[in-house]
């Protein structure tokens, strides 16, 4: 396992993508649900105190993720979908509890994943190894090419993954069109006119 600050990185590399599907506002919202979950395998800290678990145990599979992440979508779309479209953040058409549901849950599953990869890269050193993929494959996965304590790894991942995000929020690119696209490409690029009008009318 890392520590606290490279599982932070680690999940900000794997929610980096986000630039290149969404506009700024959905990008920051599924880095968001991202770091929510970037720490929840480590739950099993907590909860070994009350339940005969150890740690990366049944908290360090993609079982656990999965159904924590959809569980959570679940809570959001219910929760934050009227929210959403009564925002004036929000520059959308109506945000359907579906699309919520889904942005949500991936969100929050792509957190614990990167939890359960940067554990797999350091483990085993003062943990056990994983068994990322049980109940299919019961055998541990071990990679342990990082140290625990390695600042160079913890640090500099996320001083690298803040800096790809950054890199990214400055040229953000919208290449993918899906259903679970959140707002419309028409209506982002009649605003993209609106402001660029704008601004040619200022220097004039």
């Amino acid at each position: 396992m890392v520590d606290v600050t490279g599982h932070f990185g680690m999940a900000l590399v794997f929610a980096a993508p986000a630039w290149m599907i969404w506009g700024r506002r959905a990008a920051l919202g599924f880095t968001a649900f991202t770091l929510v979950t970037a720490m929840l395998p480590d739950a099993d800290l907590v909860l070994q105190h009350v339940l005969p678990i150890s740690h990366h145990g049944i908290t360090h599979t993609l079982v656990f993720v999965a159904l924590g992440g959809a569980v959570g979508g679940a809570v959001a779309s219910t929760y934050l979908t009227a929210r959403l479209n009564a925002h004036r953040w929000i520059r959308s058409t109506e945000i359907e509890s579906e699309t919520v549901f889904v942005f949500a849950t991936a969100g929050l599953i792509v957190g614990g994943v990167s939890h359960l990869f940067a554990d797999i890269l350091s483990a085993p050193d003062i943990a056990a190894p994983l068994t990322p993929f049980w109940p299919i494959y019961s055998e541990p996965v071990i990679v342990d090419v990082i140290y625990y304590n390695s600042p160079v790894w913890n640090y500099g991942l996320l001083a690298v993954a803040v800096g790809l995000h950054l890199l990214l929020a400055r040229y953000e690119r919208y290449p993918l069109e899906t259903r679970y696209r959140i707002g419309s490409r028409d209506g982002e690029d009649a605003r993209d006119d609106g402001a660029d009008q704008y601004r040619a009318s200022r220097t004039d």
